[in-house]
């Protein structure tokens, strides 16, 4: 969980200060419960966004035809996104309304949300009938023809036979999918006849290479066995069975798009409207606050991975460290989720379907097993089976390991939120934890210290300006300019440093808000050289959470709800926002989703980067090789064959992504999977990476693995990934130059390990 709240008083009683990113990060989807209708209820709710935004928002758009046209296409995106239910006559209908919202926001009018509501459930319910009719008969997968998935630049269908035809190369796309999956496992099913349980699994573990799991050895070992007397199953077969499958997944969709009410459709409308002030503001219906507030404890269930929509996509943005699908690894960030199976059962198509539901289709009981069909990002399809677990909440805590190198000892900090609880004084905090670790670190002798804020993002303000303040001496960590213009900065006051040695953060483009104040600040007096992607997510601002019953007294309503609204920016100390920007990497290391559109820049209505005066500070001035490090390390990248590889996979996947027609023909799409995965062949050595580096627990957690064989297995995972790491390779090279370089030599390192043995 990447949400960490600080209490602070303002205007509107207790706020909740959010230092992350979107909440849609994290899965969460924006209707509420089903519960009955009240259009007085909906009044009030879109009066009391607009006043609490305009006066609490940093800077709030004006609600003029401009805002009203925003409105009025997100507003229809979100309801029609794969623009397979309105007819382009109902645009006709709706478009006079374009530039009429502004003014039925202000003049609290829902004339465009009732005429859109009631025409939407009208053409849900004719859709129903669309489908079942283009899955009665089989398919002829024999006949050459395309469909283009690029929805968001597709005309509306002209009218029902348009329509019917759209759905009609839908549903067979899905079938099609299915269907050549179902092939292809026959196939392995003939193929393997005539060996030995042993050989079978010999050949999966090779497969597998270290993806493999006990979780999955088991799974195949009984499908083994399942299959054994089993006949292959042919061609006439395996076509209905995936025309049923498919059917049976839409006819769940609908069922759930039935449970849907007003409300529920109204939401779509309330978030359209608070999305135009930036993309960050939002509206959370009671349910919806209700889940934001149990997901601040931290502990996460199900599979642990993160989940966003992206059209009518269900999109995989983290895996949570420890949990099933991070321990299986084959489930990856950017995967696309095309179905879920439960167990055995046929697996329910869910694209085009509510996040929500998704989410409640993957999580499940400890220990049940769920199948995801993903789409990967390279454009091949694959069937991922998980033994769903806890995910503990330890894993979202600091922790940290030592390597060697040339005879000198390193340290890597990985620190995946910055986190702390205002109301429990005991509980666990992030600037204290990693003050700890870098103690223990110190102890261990070690010359170098890594600190990994990748995929962090974001989390408490006041542990940022803590653990920046470890390794200066004192002086600005961070700038605040609020909504009235007035600016605040926060400073390190204690004059301690805790370590003055060899320092490198590393980023990459999941790295938001309190992740980038801190490699603002590092790179900013200099301290230390930041390594990774390009540049940092870009999110600059900070968003407050406001209860807006606290607005109505003696309601009759029921609970409003909240919103979550910007309220503030972020600042460098050199006066440059982190906003869109981000931070740009001293050192930019080639990485797999470097071409691809993922962060805060690439969204439409983002506020924009400006700057502020700079504050006062003074540069470090205790490494005196900092430039020849950083030349150095871009001479060795320049010659790395690996890294080489990695940047030449990031431009493949970014052509890929623009690649939205897929043949129906079953031979060409069979040619177009089995090229694609030719492919990946060429890239393989990029996940069969394995560095010359050993990594090792601590002391005092050598002692706790060993009465602890969970965390023991953490720990091995955790290690195993940084010895395939090769951005923490190359962070242990720029650490060795920094040490070597800068006079120390080996007489430093006899005189530490002196130190440390009195």
């Amino acid at each position: 969980m990447n949400i960490i709240v600080q209490f602070m008083k303002r205007n509107y009683k207790i706020l909740l200060v959010v230092l992350t990113l979107s909440v849609a990060l994290l899965g969460f989807s924006l209707f509420p419960t089903k519960k009955a209708s009240d259009p007085e209820k909906d009044k009030m709710l879109i009066e009391l966004l607009t006043f609490v935004i305009e006066k609490g928002h940093y800077n709030p758009a004006k609600i003029d035809d401009t805002f009203s046209k925003g409105v009025y296409k997100d507003y229809l995106n979100a309801l029609d996104p794969s623009k397979r239910f309105f007819l382009q006559s109902d645009i006709d209908e709706f478009s006079k309304y374009e530039m009429q919202i502004d003014d039925q926001i202000l003049n609290k009018e829902l004339t465009f949300f009732d005429l859109t509501y009631a025409r939407l459930m009208k053409r849900m319910d004719e859709s129903k009938d669309y489908y079942k009719i283009a899955l009665e008969k089989p398919f002829d997968y024999k006949k050459n023809e395309t469909i283009n998935t690029e929805y968001e630049k597709l005309p509306y269908a002209k009218n029902v036979q348009e329509l019917k035809e759209r759905w009609r190369l839908q549903v067979k796309l899905s079938a099609l999918s299915s269907l050549v999956e179902k092939q292809k496992l026959e196939e392995d099913l003939l193929k393997d006849k005539n060996k030995t349980l042993e050989e079978r699994l010999q050949d999966y573990r090779t497969s597998m290479g270290d993806k493999i799991t006990p979780e999955l050895e088991k799974k195949f070992i009984a499908d083994v066995e399942k299959k054994k007397n089993q006949a292959p199953k042919t061609y006439e077969q395996l076509e209905k069975e995936t025309r049923e499958s498919t059917l049976n997944s839409l006819n769940d969709n609908f069922n759930f798009i039935k449970d849907l009410d007003r409300e529920d459709w109204f939401s779509v409308y309330v978030n359209a409207i608070s999305s135009r002030f930036d993309p960050h503001t939002s509206y959370f219906g009671p349910s919806e606050k209700e889940k934001f507030d149990v997901s601040m404890s931290g502990k996460l269930e199900g599979i642990g991975a993160r989940l966003q929509k992206k059209n009518d996509f269900t999109e995989i943005t983290e895996l949570i460290s420890g949990g099933p699908a991070w321990r299986g690894k084959q489930l990856e960030s950017g995967d696309v989720v095309l179905k879920v199976a439960q167990g055995d059962a046929e697996p329910v198509d869910v694209v085009g379907m509510r996040l929500d539901d998704v989410v409640k289709k993957i999580k499940g009981p400890k220990g049940t097993e769920v199948r995801l069909t993903v789409k990967k990002t390279d454009g091949t399809i694959k069937v991922i089976t998980i033994i769903r677990d806890e995910v503990e909440i330890e894993e979202t805590y600091v922790k940290s390991s030592v390597v060697e190198k040339d005879g000198f000892k390193y340290g890597i900090i990985y620190l995946p939120k910055f986190y702390i609880d205002f109301e429990d004084q005991n509980s666990r905090d992030a600037g204290k934890d990693v003050a700890l670790e870098v103690e223990r670190l110190k102890a261990a002798g070690v010359q170098g210290i890594v600190m990994d804020v990748r995929d962090n993002g974001g989390g408490s303000l006041k542990t940022v300006v803590d653990i920046a303040g470890l390794f200066i001496s004192q002086g600005p960590i961070v700038q605040i300019k609020s909504a009235a213009g007035k600016k605040e900065v926060l400073y390190d006051r204690d004059a301690k440093v805790q370590w003055d040695g060899p320092l490198v953060v590393m980023i990459n483009e999941f790295s938001a808000s309190a992740s980038e104040i801190l490699a603002a600040a590092i790179q900013d007096y200099k301290r230390g050289v930041v390594i990774g992607s390009k540049q940092s997510y870009g999110k600059g601002t900070v968003q407050n959470v406001i209860d807006l019953n606290q607005f109505v007294r003696g309601s009759t309503y029921g609970d409003l709800g909240a919103l979550k609204t910007t309220t503030q920016k972020f600042y460098r100390i050199n006066g440059g926002s982190t906003q869109l920007e981000g931070v740009k990497s001293d050192i930019a290391i080639p990485d797999r989703y470097a071409y691809l559109k993922m962060g805060e820049r690439d969204i439409e209505n983002a506020m924009p980067w400006d700057k502020i005066d700079a504050a006062e500070y003074k540069i470090w001035d205790k490494q005196n090789n900092f430039d020849l490090t950083i030349e150095k390390s871009r001479q060795r990248m320049s010659n790395n064959s690996q890294l080489n590889l990695i940047d030449d996979n990031a431009k493949w996947l970014d052509e890929r992504n623009k690649e939205n027609i897929y043949s129906l023909n079953i031979d060409k799409f069979k040619a177009e999977q089995k090229a694609l995965d030719e492919k990946n062949k060429k890239y393989k050595p990029i996940s069969d990476y394995k560095n010359a580096f050993d990594f090792k627990s601590l002391p005092y957690e050598v002692e706790q693995i060993n009465n602890d064989p969970i965390l023991k297995e953490k720990r091995e995972r955790w290690h195993e990934s940084l010895s395939k790491d090769i951005y923490i390779e190359e962070a242990i090279h720029i650490l060795n130059d920094l040490q070597s370089e800068n006079g120390k030599g080996l007489t430093t390192k006899v005189k530490k390990d002196k130190l440390v043995k009195s």
